[in-house]
């Protein structure tokens, strides 16, 4: 039995495979967010609200991108699903996390002074910016995509990075308490923008290279009518399109709040 899901060498079969490991993890991110509202929670101050409901949505999508089928067909099969789970690791999951997790909570977690300032480092844009990117180039050179998803830790240490590095770059968007002196909106929104643009490198690469990248998925036991250049294609339109529909859709989100903001106080003072 498999913990986690990795490249295997056989032919693919729809039969439904257990992996232990994601288990573990959805277990572990629900059982941690119990235990902190039993024991930590105040008995005054801010309201739980929707905020375990979106939460427990941001765990299912992990779980949905680690487990079967989409788990093992990403790691082994289809880059196009490869990438599926890129953008649910990376542009899905985190921001529900981060939305889910009260303001009580995340003084919690930065409340020692060392935690403090890992937490002041990575709210800096800057960083965020480069830690995201970095992870995004690397997790997707070939050396990289073939060497480390062929095994079940190398494929984990892959989705590991891809969803701390998601946590990292939506942590200045969403995530900074007050006490942590967050970008205002329009700083937001260009950072956001900016984010763009580097991910349309390697998306770049998968849709106009006209042989297989990645021997992983050239070499793959076929499971479709879609050949591995097709099939890298679609990898790269997802990265793209997808990704930057996600960027761009919560950017408009962050400009009418900016925009209502804004009118607040005029309309105080009407």
């Amino acid at each position: 039995m498999n913990w986690w899901c990795a490249a295997q060498d056989t032919a693919w079969s729809w039969t439904w495979q257990p992996y232990p490991g994601v288990w573990l993890m959805v277990a572990v991110l629900i059982g941690a967010r119990l235990l902190a509202v039993k024991y930590w929670a105040p008995q005054t101050g801010e309201a739980e609200g929707g905020r375990a409901a979106v939460y427990v949505l941001g765990v299912v999508v992990l779980w949905i991108a680690a487990d079967w089928p989409i788990g093992p067909l990403g790691a082994g099969y289809l880059l196009s699903v490869h990438t599926v789970q890129y953008v649910l690791f990376a542009f899905v999951a985190p921001p529900l996390l981060i939305s889910g997790i009260p303001r009580w909570l995340l003084r919690r977690m930065i409340r020692p002074r060392w935690a403090f300032k890992i937490a002041w480092v990575l709210s800096r844009p800057l960083v965020a910016f480069l830690c995201f990117n970095v992870v995004l180039l690397a997790t997707h050179m070939p050396s990289v995509v073939d060497g480390l998803t062929a095994s079940q830790l190398g494929s984990f240490a892959v989705d590991m990075s891809w969803l701390i590095a998601g946590l990292v770059f939506w942590w200045p968007i969403l995530g900074p308490l007050p006490e942590l002196k967050p970008m205002p909106y329009p700083g937001r929104i260009v950072y956001l923008i900016a984010n763009v643009f580097i991910p349309t490198v390697p998306a770049a690469f998968l849709t106009y290279a006209r042989y297989p990248i990645y021997a992983l998925y050239e070499l793959a036991p076929p499971m479709s009518g879609l050949s591995a250049v097709e099939d890298q294609q679609i990898a790269g339109m997802i990265m793209k399109i997808v990704g930057g529909f996600i960027v761009f859709g919560i950017a408009s989100v962050l400009f009418f709040r900016w925009a209502g903001s804004e009118e607040t106080p005029e309309a105080g003072r009407e």
